[in-house]
């Protein structure tokens, strides 16, 4: 279940991020549409940001500071780097719904990482061809069921993470991430590509 202060982080980037994205002050009506959660929620994601000095409010009008700013373009930055990767693989509308959640969970680290996939144009082989006790980098997982993208990504399971195959059985495999242990499905690991760590 997603904690509360989890959602607040969402709708507070995802405001910055509309704001960045129109380079211009946004109607609260604007923002309501394009963010599904209540009012009293919006509100309190906005005065959190107002508090912050990353937003100031006029009237029904909220626009970024300079401080804003700064940070709205670091998540657009990361919103764009993912939706281009997807793009590659995916229709430009699920490409955006990936690099959507993808965004509030993705460090730095794994932008970096997205971008050298990106650049070398590999796509990796199934997880359940790579070998054992191999540290392999993530390329690609399933995005056509959405249920079970959001929560692969829950898990820490996405493109630019590294991943550690630690045994197969005749169900799925045995995977590391982040020093966690997880058994995939066999149908899904077939979905996953891994390209071998050290080629970076």
């Amino acid at each position: 279940m997603i904690k509360e202060s989890d959602v607040s982080k969402i709708v507070k980037e995802d405001i910055l991020r509309i704001l960045g994205e129109r380079k211009e002050k946004v109607s609260l009506k604007t923002l309501r549409e394009k963010i599904k959660v209540s009012h009293s929620f919006m509100f309190k994601a906005i005065e959190s940001l107002e508090e912050e000095g990353l937003v100031f409010v006029e009237e029904e009008f909220i626009g970024l500071t300079k401080n804003g700013w700064d940070e709205a373009k670091d998540i657009v930055k990361k919103h764009l780097v993912l939706e281009n990767y997807f793009k590659e693989t995916r229709s430009k509308r699920e490409a955006h719904q990936a690099a959507h959640l993808l965004e509030h969970y993705v460090s730095e680290e794994v932008i970096n990482n997205i971008k050298k996939i990106f650049t070398l144009k590999k796509e990796g082989v199934s997880l359940i061809k790579f070998r054992s006790n191999k540290e392999g980098l993530i390329t690609d997982i399933p995005s056509s069921d959405y249920k079970l993208f959001e929560r692969m990504v829950s898990m820490g399971i996405l493109p630019g993470e590294v991943i550690e195959v630690i045994n197969t059985i005749p169900a799925g495999v045995i995977i590391k991430i982040n020093n966690k242990k997880f058994v995939l499905d066999k149908s899904i690991a077939k979905k996953i590509k891994v390209l071998e760590y050290e080629r970076f």
